[in-house]
């Protein structure tokens, strides 16, 4: 049976969230992989922002633009789905920081770093995004695009995983090509698993799924282990791109 899992521990007067798999949530024990996975590239990326102007595409649940707005000078964080931008106005507030319910083709601010996270591969139009990130950014800005890499997120040899919200997902090259179309310099980084993480995608390969299955501690296990992930627990840095988890783009405007 599938289950529904709302957020915990919401301060008062803030609605909680389901999760939904459009996009990840703090506040899941059971999802707190890919909130860190997420998480560790927004801390990443504020350390970049620093004084600077930011707007934040598709910025869902809006732990995101808060951490982006604990470094920049302002942030704006954006989102047209009405729950998402409800909880995250009521939930995330600081001077710098405000949340607009609007589509990313059509808020338009100027800036100096527009972040636009795990989204791209929901998007018909990549290209036309793209050219209206470059558009809002003032000379010297950067566009920080995030995506998962598909070799790593779909089974062997499939052009796309089972994920319904994703129209495409990319190869390192292809979303390289992709963002070299509309910006004059590119850096590709990717995301890689480190510490307890790596440790275990090890055992897996020494086989510890079949372990954990035949003696039944799937569940006694992954109810600890998952909860206990932080941000720590990941790697971003340039190379051997095929083996990353996702990419992330920074794409440099004139």
């Amino acid at each position: 049976m599938e289950r529904h899992y709302l957020q915990e521990n919401q301060p008062p007067g803030v609605p909680p969230l389901p999760l939904t798999g459009e996009r990840t949530l703090p506040d899941v024990p059971e999802e707190n992989y890919w909130f860190r996975r997420h998480l560790v590239v927004y801390e990443w990326i504020a350390e970049r922002v620093r004084t600077q102007r930011v707007v934040d595409m598709a910025c869902g649940e809006g732990y995101g633009s808060d951490v982006l707005a604990g470094a920049a000078a302002s942030v704006v964080g954006v989102d047209a789905n009405p729950e998402a931008h409800e909880h995250a106005r009521l939930r995330y507030q600081r001077e710098n920081l405000r949340f607009e319910r609007d589509l990313v083709e059509s808020f338009s601010e100027p800036c100096e770093a527009v972040v636009f996270l795990q989204t791209i591969e929901h998007v018909q139009d990549p290209g036309a995004i793209l050219e209206h990130f470059k558009s809002m950014l003032s000379p010297g800005g950067a566009a920080y695009v995030s995506t998962p890499n598909l070799l790593t997120l779909a089974p062997p040899g499939a052009e796309k995983s089972d994920n319904p919200w994703h129209v495409k997902e990319y190869r390192a090259a292809e979303f390289q090509e992709l963002c070299e179309a509309h910006f004059p310099r590119v850096e590709m980084l990717g995301l890689f698993h480190a510490r307890k993480l790596r440790a275990h995608e090890l055992a897996i390969k020494l086989g510890w799924d079949s372990v954990h299955k035949r003696l039944r501690l799937t569940k006694p296990f992954y109810d600890r282990f998952t909860p206990a992930i932080s941000a720590a627990d990941f790697s971003l840095r340039a190379g051997d791109l095929d083996r990353a988890l996702d990419f992330l783009a920074v794409c440099h405007a004139e």
